[in-house]
């Protein structure tokens, strides 16, 4: 623990990385950062009260601020991420128009900025599940409300992707696949001959994708078990969109069924198929045909559907 400039006492976590250097090291980009925070809480009548939590990492800054003046005077969250990810303030906020009852409302945003002052969303699933107090269940119920939230979003899979949000729609993601093999200078030449060799794989998958029925929406592409709050059984509210995209949204899938495994074991993954796939079914898609049952649309049945098949 140490005291700021302002005589604030601050704990510091840099998890594994001692040495990277943030904005929040720069005397200058700091006071400017504070200065926005004490603003924008003077708008919803809080003031900082307390030590604050800094969170320090190569791709963001996140500080917990406890604030008096509020309902409970529950503690808020400031965060900071770096140009590339810049969308992240603008997407937060449009989020709390689009699907509010799925995500935090900001409490302020500067987009040129890519900051965001958010208030606090409760317990982690993860604590809930650490704790005892949560079971697969909760996984299940938390699949099925992202699910809601996803295909409420395909309406507005072009306006996410105009905010800046990166795109890798199916048909776009064997053009991102052979810049990312030409450009990465750490694969030897058998490694990227091997990658080339599997890209028919990649197109046949994405083909399958792309005819299955179901849109592009947003996909928030590191969904595990810290990464969403459970504030009370059954509900379930989701943030940090810095890893967010435009794709398919089954792509969201992967992250957390892992997070859920490593927890439960693999007998858990046809549950999580299940309650998943519930919300995507009708509007003549059928649950046989996510799955990855041969289909009128022709589904191969040794694509990435196969996964939920084999899982089972």
């Amino acid at each position: 623990m140490y005291r700021d400039d302002d005589g604030t006492a601050e704990i510091l976590d840099r998890g594994r990385f001692p040495e990277a250097r943030t904005p929040w090291d720069e005397p200058d980009l700091r006071a400017e950062a504070l200065e926005w925070v004490t603003g924008r809480l003077a708008d919803h009548g809080l003031r900082e009260c307390g030590r604050r939590e800094v969170r320090l990492r190569p791709w963001s800054v996140l500080v917990r601020f406890s604030v008096s003046g509020g309902p409970g005077d529950r503690p808020v969250w400031f965060k900071a991420v770096p140009p590339a990810a810049a969308f992240e303030a603008s997407l937060t906020a449009a989020l709390a128009d689009w699907v509010p009852d799925h995500v935090l409302a900001p409490l302020a945003v500067d987009a040129e900025r890519g900051w965001c002052l958010l208030p606090d969303g409760g317990p982690l699933l993860r604590r809930v599940l650490d704790e005892g107090a949560g079971t697969l269940a909760d996984w299940e119920d938390a699949l099925r409300s992202y699910a809601e939230m996803q295909r409420a979003l395909v309406p507005y899979a072009e306006k996410v992707a105009g905010l800046g949000v990166p795109s890798a729609r199916p048909d776009e993601l064997p053009g991102l696949f052979d810049t990312l093999v030409a450009e990465n200078g750490a694969l030897t030449g058998e490694e990227r001959a091997a990658l080339g060799a599997l890209r028919h794989r990649l197109v046949e998958w994405c083909e399958e994708l792309a005819s299955a029925g179901v849109a592009a929406s947003l996909d928030h592409a590191d969904l595990h078990d810290g990464q969403l709050f459970r504030p009370a059984p059954g509900r379930f509210t989701f943030f940090d969109w810095g890893d967010a995209l435009v794709g398919h949204p089954f792509s969201s899938l992967l992250v957390p069924v892992r997070s859920a495994e490593d927890r439960f074991g693999p007998a858990a993954l046809p549950r999580l198929r299940d309650a998943y796939l519930e919300p995507w079914t009708g509007d003549g898609v059928t649950a046989g045909e996510l799955t990855g049952g041969r289909s009128c649309r022709g589904a191969r049945s040794d694509g990435p559907a196969a996964w939920a098949r084999s899982a089972a």
